[in-house]
C-alpha cells in the first residue's frame, strides 16, 4: 500500500486510512452463569489465560494497521470495572460511551457512528464484541486488512469464520460472487439465523457458508447513510441519542430517555440483511463467541479422556466433561458429556448438550428475585471489593478490601449499625466529627445514623471485617454525602 512520503499509510486513491475500533462491552453473559453474572459478566472475567475477553480484544486490535484509540460502549453499571480493565491493559480509549440499559448492537454502533462521522468524515469503524476469543492475532490482522480495502470502497463488511461443525446456535452468511478488484471479498448472498440441524449440516458441507462472527467494518458516514435510508425512524432516534450524550467525568453518558426511543435491534437485522452494499470477508482465524460452557470446553486443553478442568477437581471414570471449581474441592465419578461449575454461592450441573438452556434457568431465578443471578458473593467497587461471609436475621458479615489510597464514600445508614475490625493494613476512619487511625486487631463501632467513611492511607490493601446489625441490611440503605467516584 502506498504512503505519503513513507510516513502515513494510504488507502487506494491516496486518502489516509484511519480505523477506529468500537468495542461493544455491554452484554450480560447469562449463558456462562454462575461464573458470569450481571454485575461482572463474561467479558470482564479472566477466561483467556488470565486475561478477560475484553482485555484480549484491546490487545488484538492494537495490531490492526492504521488503528486509532478505541471507542468502548458499555453499561453504566460496569463503569469502574471497565476502567480497572482499561488501566490493567494500559489502554487510553478515545471515548467510553455509557448506556443506562442495553438496546442491542445497532443503536450502540449508531450512536458511535453519528458522533465519529461528525468528528472524522473519513473514519472507518471496526465494530466488534468484547466477549469473543480469537487466538490468532496475525490471522485477525490479515482479515482486517482485506476488509479495510472493501470498507474504503464503500462496502459494509462482515467477517465470516469457518463453520467447523453444524452449530444451530450461530447465524450463517452465504457467500455470493467475488467482488471485482477487492481480493478476498465477496458479495453477501443471504444471512440465515440459527438454522435447524439438517440445514446447518448442509451449510457446513457446502463450503459457501460461514458463521457470522458479529465483527463489522465500514465507514462511519457510510453506515449512517444506509441506516437513514433503510431505517429512517431508528436513524432519527439514534441521532437524537448521539446528540443527548453529555460528558460525565471522562465518559460520555447517553440520556436514558433518548436511548429508550431507539428500537432494540441488531446491526444484522437493521442494516446488513437489507443493504445491497454488504460484503463478506472469509476470515482465516479460529473464533469462538464463548457463548456457552460447551464453547469453553471446545477451546480448552483436555486430558486423554477429553476432560477440561480448572481448580481442585478430582475425576474417576469421567469423560468429555468440563468441570471448574473456584471455592471447594469437586469430585466427579462415572459421568460423561457433563458440565459442573462450582462457585461460593451456586453450583451448576448440566449435560453438555443442554448448556444453551442455562439462560432459561437464569431467567427463572431472576423472576424469583434471586440475587445469585445478578451478584457474586464478592462484589467489586471502584475502591476495592467486599465479600459476604455470613448473614441471618438482623445481622450480616462482610470481608471488605480497600485498595491503597482509596476511600469509600462519606455516608450514613438509616436502618443499621456497623462494627469494624481491622484484619490487616491501616484504616483512617471518619465517625461524625472524629477522625482516627486503626491498625491490625483494632476495632470501632458506627452507630445508626452517624456519618462515616473508611479510607486506606497505606501502601498495602486494607482488610476489615464488618458486622452489620439492624432491621434492614440491603445495599440501598446507603445515603452518600460525598464521594470520590461521583456516585452521590
Amino acid at each position: 500500500m502506498p504512503t505519503d512520503g513513507g510516513m502515513r499509510p494510504l488507502a487506494p486513491g491516496g486518502a489516509a486510512l484511519r480505523i477506529y475500533p468500537v468495542i461493544l462491552a455491554g452484554g450480560s453473559g447469562t449463558r456462562l452463569w454462575p461464573l458470569s453474572r450481571e454485575a461482572r459478566p463474561k467479558q470482564f472475567l479472566p477466561l483467556l489465560d488470565g486475561r478477560s475477553p475484553f482485555q484480549a480484544t484491546l490487545a488484538r486490535v492494537r495490531h490492526v494497521a492504521h488503528v486509532q484509540p478505541p471507542f468502548v460502549v458499555a453499561n453504566q453499571e460496569h463503569r469502574f470495572l471497565l476502567q480497572d480493565q482499561l488501566d490493567g491493559a494500559g489502554v487510553t480509549p478515545r471515548a467510553v460511551y455509557l448506556e443506562p440499559f442495553g438496546r442491542n448492537t445497532a443503536p450502540a454502533a449508531a450512536v458511535a457512528a453519528f458522533n465519529l462521522a461528525r468528528e472524522d468524515a473519513g473514519a472507518l469503524m471496526l465494530v466488534l464484541p468484547a466477549d469473543h476469543s480469537i487466538p490468532d492475532d496475525a490471522a485477525f490482522t490479515r482479515a482486517m486488512a482485506a476488509g479495510a480495502a472493501a470498507a474504503h470502497a464503500r462496502r459494509l463488511v462482515v467477517f465470516g469464520v469457518e463453520a467447523r461443525w453444524p452449530e444451530t446456535g450461530y447465524g450463517y452468511i452465504e457467500r455470493g460472487e467475488p467482488l471485482e478488484s477487492l481480493a478476498g471479498c465477496y458479495r453477501v448472498a443471504r444471512f440465515v439465523e440459527k438454522p435447524e440441524i439438517e440445514i446447518a449440516r448442509r451449510f457446513v458441507a457446502s463450503g459457501q457458508h460461514y458463521w457470522n462472527s458479529g465483527i463489522f467494518l465500514f465507514g462511519a458516514a457510510r453506515f449512517v447513510e444506509e441506516l437513514k435510508r433503510l431505517q429512517p425512524e431508528l436513524a432519527a432516534a439514534c441521532q437524537a441519542a448521539a446528540e443527548s450524550v453529555v460528558d460525565d467525568h471522562g465518559c460520555r453518558r447517553i440520556d436514558a430517555g433518548a436511548l429508550a426511543r431507539c428500537r432494540s435491534i441488531s446491526i444484522d437485522y437493521a442494516v446488513f440483511e437489507r443493504t445491497d452494499a454488504a460484503a463478506v470477508v472469509p476470515a482465516g482465524f479460529r473464533w469462538s463467541d464463548i457463548g456457552s460452557w460447551n464453547s469453553l470446553w471446545d477451546g480448552a486443553e483436555k486430558d486423554k479422556d477429553g476432560n477440561a478442568t480448572q481448580g481442585d477437581v478430582h475425576l474417576h471414570g469421567v469423560s468429555r466433561s468440563y468441570i471448574q471449581a473456584s471455592h471447594r474441592m469437586v469430585v466427579a465419578i462415572g459421568i460423561e458429556d457433563s458440565v459442573i461449575i462450582e462457585t461460593p454461592d451456586a453450583l451448576l450441573v448440566a449435560g453438555r448438550g443442554d448448556v444453551q438452556r442455562v439462560r432459561e434457568a437464569v431467567e427463572q431465578l431472576r423472576s424469583q428475585g434471586r440475587a445469585e443471578c445478578r451478584l457474586h458473593r464478592t462484589v467489586h467497587r471502584p475502591w476495592g471489593c467486599y465479600e459476604d461471609v455470613d448473614a441471618g436475621a438482623r445481622f450480616r458479615v462482610k470481608r471488605i478490601t480497600v485498595k491503597p489510597g482509596a476511600k469509600l464514600s462519606l455516608q450514613l445508614h438509616h436502618h443499621r449499625a456497623e462494627h469494624w475490625v481491622v484484619v490487616s493494613g491501616t484504616a483512617r476512619i471518619t465517625r461524625g466529627e472524629e477522625v482516627t487511625l486503626l491498625t491490625e486487631n483494632q476495632s470501632t463501632y458506627i452507630p445508626l445514623g452517624v456519618c462515616h467513611r473508611l479510607e486506606n492511607p497505606g501502601k498495602i490493601p486494607l482488610q476489615i471485617i464488618e458486622v452489620q446489625s439492624g432491621a434492614y441490611l440491603e445495599e440501598d440503605d446507603i445515603v452518600r454525602l460525598e464521594d470520590a467516584y461521583h456516585r452521590v
